[in-house]
């Protein structure tokens, strides 16, 4: 399973010019499913995602008496901030032949849905905000990245 996590101000996501889902400040995960995921896959995503030190805190007891901003400090959990899943099975493109991707390791349609809406609902369990776009859908996703902040993940590369 394959991730990647935008540290954003704002995101949403439409389908034929209507908002289907949108956040404030926290995640925009693109999340591309794997035919051979699992899962532990899964569960060591959400808690990759949820855990990650992505967002900043402001220290006021600083050494200097001004204090000061310390990235990279806290998680989404700490932050208590909105989460924006996007199904993208092109996280699972094989680039190494030709100039097309392949995409023979993206799981099959069904299988990837059902993984996409069980990630969803365990990551709903973390008590976070959780919004969603639409599975296999053409989307527009409009997002503010802060930073840029923008991290890869792989369940695969533990």
């Amino acid at each position: 399973m394959k991730a990647l996590i935008q540290h954003v101000r704002e995101a949403r996501v439409e389908v034929e010019g209507k908002i289907v889902g949108q956040i404030g400040r926290g995640f925009l995960v693109f999340l591309g499913i794997m035919a051979d995921d699992t899962e532990e896959d899964m569960d060591f995503l959400i808690d990759k995602i949820t855990n990650l030190r992505l967002f900043k805190h402001f220290d006021e007891e600083a050494d200097d008496g001004k204090g000061k901003e310390n990235y990279f400090d806290k998680s989404i959990l700490d932050k208590n901030h909105e989460i924006l899943v996007v199904s993208q099975f092109t996280l699972c493109a094989n680039t190494n032949k030709g100039r097309r991707p392949s995409f023979d390791k993206a799981a099959p349609p069904d299988q990837a849905k059902e993984m996409y809406n069980k990630f969803v609902q365990k990551l709903k369990t973390t008590g976070l905000t959780v919004a969603e776009g639409e599975f296999q859908a053409m989307m527009n996703v409009h997002l503010v990245n802060e930073g840029p902040i923008t991290i890869q993940l792989d369940s695969k590369e533990r």
